[in-house]
C-alpha cells in the first residue's frame, strides 16, 4: 500500500505542474484592435519607440498603418503604395523607409514622420522586398528581385538612408531572399536563399557571397535570427513548417523542430531564450538550453494567418497581426501579447 501511495503522490504531482503550466503560457493577449475591411496579407511591423507608434504594411491592401504602441488604437492608414513591404524608422530625422514593390514594379520610398506624405523615392528593378538595417554603416539592404525576372540571380539593393541614395547591389543566386540578418560588427551579412534553398553568406566590404549552406530537406525558407554570442543562425521553413539551428563556425545544422505553419517572423527573446515563431493560428514558442539544445515549450494560439509579429524587448510586449487571408470569416486584428515569466 505504501508503494501505491507514492505512486498516486507521484501522479498528483506531476498532474499538478502539467496544469499549472498549462495555466500559464507564456504570452497574454492584452490587446486585440479589429481591422475590418482589409483584404489579403500583412507584411512587416516597424516602430517608433519615442513617439510611441507602430506601423504595419498592408502589402495587398496597399497601406500602412499606424497604431499607438501603448494602447493598440489605430491612428492613421497611409494610402498611395503600390505593395509595402518593410519599414525602417529612423529617429535622427523623424523619417521612416518603406520598401515598395511587386513583380512588376520596385521602389523605396522616404516617408515624414510628421505628416506622413513622400518626401524622396528611389526606383528599383522590380520584386523589392524585406529589408535589413546595418546600425555600423548606417545602410539599409533592401531584397530585390533580379534584372531578369527568370534569371538564376537576384539582387539586395544597398540604401545608404543617411543621403537616402542607391550605393550599390550585392548580387546572389537564386530567384529571391526571403530574410536576411547582419551580425553586430557590420562586417557579414546571412541570407535565406529561397531558390537553391540555402543560406548565403555575404562579405559586405566586398559584397561577395563566401559560403553557402544547404538547408536539408525543407523548402521556402522564410524567417531569420542571429544568436551571434552562441554563434547560432535560426531559420524557420514553411514545406515542412520546421525550426533549424545552424552553427556559424561551421556551416551545419545543429537541430531541428516542428514549428507553426505558414511561418513569416521570427524573435528571439534573449533574456529568457525563448524564439517566438509567428504562422498561421499559431506562435511556436522554444527555450534555448544551452547553444545545441532547445525544447518546444508552447503554441499560443494566435489568429489564422498571423504570421506578421515584432518583439520590443524594452516593452516586454509581442504583437501580432492577422491578416486572415482565404478565410472569409476570419477576425483580421493587430494583437498584442505580454511576454509571461
Amino acid at each position: 500500500m505504501k508503494k501505491v501511495r507514492v505512486i498516486y503522490l507521484a501522479l498528483f504531482v506531476l498532474f499538478g505542474m502539467t496544469a499549472s503550466a498549462q495555466e500559464k503560457p507564456p504570452l497574454k493577449l492584452l490587446v486585440t484592435t479589429p481591422l475590418p475591411g482589409f483584404s489579403g496579407d500583412f507584411d512587416h511591423f516597424g516602430i517608433d519607440l519615442k513617439g510611441k507608434r507602430l506601423f504595419l504594411t498592408a502589402e495587398d491592401h496597399k497601406t500602412v498603418e499606424v497604431f499607438d504602441l501603448m494602447t493598440g488604437e489605430r491612428l492613421k492608414s497611409i494610402t498611395g503604395f503600390g505593395s509595402p513591404h518593410a519599414i525602417l524608422f529612423l529617429p535622427e530625422t523623424n523619417n521612416f523607409i518603406v520598401t515598395d514593390g511587386d513583380d512588376d514594379f520596385g521602389a523605396v520610398e522616404l516617408m515624414s514622420g510628421k505628416d506622413y506624405s513622400i518626401i524622396n523615392k528611389i526606383k528599383l528593378p522590380p520584386g523589392v522586398d524585406g529589408a535589413v538595417f546595418n546600425p555600423v554603416d548606417k545602410n539599409y539592404y533592401v531584397e530585390g528581385g533580379g534584372e531578369n525576372p527568370k534569371g538564376d540571380t537576384h539582387l539586395i539593393h544597398i540604401i545608404d538612408t543617411k543621403n537616402f541614395k542607391l550605393v550599390g547591389d550585392i548580387t546572389l543566386p537564386g530567384n529571391h531572399s526571403e530574410a536576411m540578418a547582419i551580425t553586430r560588427d557590420g562586417k557579414k551579412l546571412y541570407a535565406n536563399l529561397s531558390g537553391p534553398k540555402e543560406v548565403g553568406v555575404v562579405d559586405l566590404s566586398t559584397r561577395k557571397l563566401t559560403a553557402s549552406w544547404p538547408i536539408p530537406d525543407a523548402e521556402v525558407p522564410n524567417s531569420m535570427v542571429l544568436d551571434e554570442p552562441n554563434h547560432r543562425l535560426f531559420i524557420a521553413t514553411r514545406k515542412p513548417a520546421k525550426f533549424f539551428v545552424f552553427n556559424t563556425d561551421t556551416g551545419k545544422v545543429v537541430t531541428t523542430l516542428p514549428c507553426a505553419q505558414m511561418n513569416d517572423d521570427m524573435s528571439f527573446d534573449l533574456p529568457r531564450k525563448r524564439i517566438y515563431v509567428t504562422g498561421t493560428d499559431m506562435a511556436t514558442v522554444f527555450v534555448q538550453r544551452d547553444a545545441d539544445h532547445y525544447e518546444h515549450l508552447a503554441d499560443v494560439p494566435t489568429g489564422y494567418r498571423a504570421k506578421t509579429s515584432l518583439l520590443v524587448p524594452s516593452l516586454n510586449r509581442l504583437y501580432v497581426a492577422v491578416s486572415g487571408k482565404g478565410k472569409d470569416d476570419a477576425k483580421l486584428a493587430m494583437q498584442i501579447y505580454e511576454i509571461q515569466p
